[in-house]
């Protein structure tokens, strides 16, 4: 079929020859004699192009063009008349219209007519649906934002490796941003038109995730009143994630390393395999390494998984990405409720830098899309974040310093008090410590810049290795 016509015309004998001769040509044509019924069925139908006569009882060719663009300016509109004039070309395409025809109508001249507006429509649809999914890519990368060094070497395994087809482990604390990372090595893939499935493995009991993974027919169990394809099934040209894979029960973790290798399935209750062609990303929270050790994961499966791994930082020591992913929140929020909250206002950016994050991107974005609602001014203030947000970071980093100061009391002994620099130093030290050697973050929380704490560091010939270390 090439296409679907509508033909809109009073005389009904018309109509008809056209309908036959279009689709001896291969559309598939319906035709209405009045313009409110055609209208009303464009509503419930979905037609390629649209052909109506200009003069018409009751409602002109001209009206019905207007209405019809009005409700569906995609839709293009090819206008016939008897009365072929300069004016009456210029009304129909003011009026919206795709072309103009006039009779005695050549079969010839209209498909060709039609063929172009089919055409055109096609080509306008598939531009609407690039247009969705780059600004899907860009809200789905937006979420990505990093400028940390480990962020930047994250950005570019991604594109090293989204074109294989080897199985990439994701590893990371939960809120990370997996399944981020997952879609992106999918889209970058050249599976990228296939389907991406996702699956929890610890949200569902074991008894149910085997059929959910590989399907069943019917009788296999029960409940099992019809056949069921499984999620490898419906991946198939495309990639599947096992997002909590160290969740994955021991008695299914052999079925799942029989699929990698022979890249065939077989459903629950099933006699034959079913072959399938899908790309494995796993993502998980836990130490494989360590539950292989334990029993609690085949090191096979592991090796099969783990051919590449990804691990991604956690929020707490992408240093000043904390601020870049807020306002990126606050700007998703604000624009969501319609608030008119534009940012962070100082202290709470420093806030939020100073505190440590332990649910990642996933609590930032909760915090930030509660400050947008609670804020009653343009900008995030501490007094809009939680508590524990607000004093948190400072708190915990003073605290330990004081203890540390005591230490170096202690260990000068009868030398007498420490000596400003020497006070400086080692807060540097310690601070260094508790970000684990993340100086970004370090120099937030001492109140730096960058520069001005490798100056020190070099001033005071700190080791940043045996800081780090706690020597």
């Amino acid at each position: 079929m090439n296409g679907q016509v509508m033909i809109v015309d009073d005389d009904a004998s018309m109509c008809q020859v056209l309908v036959e001769r279009l689709e001896k040509r291969g559309y598939e044509a319906t035709f209405y004699t009045g313009g409110e019924q055609a209208l009303h069925s464009v509503k419930e139908s979905s037609f390629d192009v649209v052909v109506t006569d200009l003069n018409m009882p009751g409602m002109s060719g001209i009206d019905f063009c207007q209405r019809l663009v009005d409700h569906r300016p995609n839709l293009p509109v090819i206008v016939i008349t008897a009365f072929g004039s300069l004016e009456t070309a210029v009304a129909a395409i003011r009026a919206g219209a795709y072309d103009f025809l006039t009779k005695p109508l050549d079969i010839e001249a209209l498909t060709i007519a039609i063929d172009r507006a089919v055409e055109r429509r096609q080509l306008g649809e598939e531009v609407i649906r690039l247009r969705r999914q780059v600004n899907q890519e860009e809200q789905e990368h937006k979420e990505m934002i990093g400028e940390s060094p480990a962020m930047r070497e994250l950005f570019d395994m991604i594109d090293r490796i989204a074109a294989t087809p080897s199985s990439v482990l994701i590893s990371g604390e939960s809120g990370t941003g997996k399944e981020l990372v997952a879609r992106a090595l999918h889209r970058r893939s050249n599976r990228r038109d296939g389907a991406f499935v996702a699956v929890n493995c610890a949200a569902l009991p074991d008894s149910l995730l085997e059929s959910e993974l590989f399907g069943h027919v019917k009788g296999a169990f029960t409940d099992a009143k019809e056949d069921k394809e499984g999620l490898f099934v419906q991946a198939d040209g495309g990639t599947l994630l096992l997002d909590e894979v160290g969740d994955l029960p021991v008695s299914l973790q052999p079925k799942l390393l029989r699929v990698l290798e022979e890249k065939k399935i077989r459903p629950v209750g099933a006699d034959e395999q079913v072959e399938v062609d899908v790309r494995i990303l796993a993502a998980t929270h836990r130490d494989l390494e360590q539950q292989v050790q334990e029993g609690q994961f085949r090191e096979d499966l592991y090796f099969r998984l783990n051919v590449i791994e990804l691990n991604l930082p956690p929020l707490r020591n992408r240093g000043r990405d904390v601020l870049r992913l807020a306002q990126h929140f606050v700007e998703e929020f604000a624009d969501r409720s319609e608030q008119e909250v534009t940012g962070l206002s100082p202290e709470a950016g420093r806030a939020l830098v100073q505190y440590d994050w332990p649910g990642n991107v996933r609590e930032l974005r909760n915090y930030i899309e509660r400050a947008v609602v609670l804020a009653l001014q343009e900008q995030i203030t501490p007094e809009d974040l939680p508590t524990k947000v607000r004093g948190a970071g400072r708190q915990g980093v003073q605290k330990g310093a004081a203890v540390d100061m005591l230490s170096l009391q202690a260990q000068l002994g009868a030398k007498g008090m420490p000596s400003m620099e020497q006070l400086e130093a080692r807060y540097i030290e310690f601070v260094l410590r508790q970000t684990e050697g993340n100086k970004s973050r370090a120099a937030d929380l001492l109140g730096f810049d960058r520069t001005t704490l490798y100056r020190k560091i070099e001033r005071y010939q700190i080791d940043t290795d045996a800081a780090v270390e706690g020597g």
